[in-house]
């Protein structure tokens, strides 16, 4: 059996992600897992244009990361760059200003993301006709497909892969300019979700067995719905969060001021401007996928990356 120490980081709209972990035969022991809101995404809705402080913060939490992976004395460091470094118009300015941080990110398709995120959301599933349903800041992968493992390791086989130009920082950006947000901003956003949406679940040739929620606007809501302080990963991989709990916890949160927002506990502040967009996404797919919960998974495109290595 070989086994590797390697890094793999997400850059995403919101959200900068580590993981340290040793992968041998297709299993993944985590070493090191940590995250950064840098908010790369903001003000890039209108603009096109990745922000000068959103990139710095970036390549902070990257040059934090690339250090920490080399003092755990890892064989190999990868990055990907999702949504916002994908549609920016600055893209490739971005990418060697990471690249000067210490590892050069490969800004993937929605396609790519989607397959690495359902490798990972599938890493610990035996199922078939799984929903996973990635929530990022500037766009949602959603993929059906079935997860298996054989003699060669671990498969996965996708029907259908979406990358919707839905995300929990554009719905907000586009749409929920009140504080708090208006029943008016809520219905808009809510039926332009739904309208985005709605090609991909027509092409489903029949509805999914089960929906896997993955990253963090699923991972804030069942947090919120645990009222866990401090967060807890053990208690959050593998819940389930029910349709009425959903829109419980959307008309509660969207009924608070940000600031009050902010003191929601299972909330992290920094992610409280914008989770009330990414609810209503996630809410739009489960109405779409026919089903009345969905389960919460810790593993997702940090996993599919790992395991994509091996």
């Amino acid at each position: 059996m070989s086994m590797e120490r390697v890094a793999v980081i997400d850059i995403g709209t919101v959200t900068a992600r580590l993981m340290v972990a040793e992968v041998a035969d297709g299993a993944i022991g985590e070493v090191v897992r940590r995250s950064v809101i840098t908010h790369l995404g903001e003000g890039w809705t209108g603009s096109g244009v990745l922000a000068e402080p959103g990139m710095a913060r970036v390549a902070e939490a990257v040059r934090s990361f690339v250090a920490e992976a080399d003092s755990l004395g890892v064989s190999r460091t990868v990055a990907v760059a999702t949504s916002a470094a994908r549609d920016a118009v600055n893209g490739e300015v971005f990418v060697r200003r990471i690249e000067s941080a210490g590892v050069r990110p490969e800004i993937i398709s929605g396609e790519r993301e989607g397959y690495l995120t359902f490798l990972g959301a599938t890493y610990d599933r035996r199922d078939e006709r799984i929903l996973m349903v990635d929530v990022g800041g500037g766009s949602t992968e959603l993929v059906l497909g079935s997860g298996y493992a054989d003699e060669s390791g671990r498969r996965v086989e996708i029907e259908l892969s979406r990358s919707i130009d839905v995300g929990s920082r554009r719905v907000t950006e586009l749409f929920l300019h009140s504080d708090p947000p208006t029943a008016r901003d809520l219905d808009e956003a809510a039926g332009w979700v739904a309208d985005e949406m709605r090609s991909c679940f027509s092409a489903m040739s029949q509805r999914p067995r089960e929906m896997v929620s993955v990253a963090g606007t699923a991972t804030s809501l069942a947090a919120i719905d645990l009222s866990l302080d401090p967060y807890d990963p053990e208690r959050v991989h593998g819940y389930r969060i029910s349709g009425p709990a959903l829109l419980d916890m959307i008309e509660h949160l969207a009924g608070l001021t940000l600031r009050e927002r902010q003191q929601v506990v299972g909330l992290e502040p920094e992610r409280a401007g914008v989770i009330v967009g990414g609810a209503l996404v996630l809410q739009s797919a489960m109405a779409y996928a026919g089903l009345s919960s969905t389960l919460v998974s810790e593993h997702d495109i940090l996993y599919g990356m790992a395991l994509d290595l091996g």
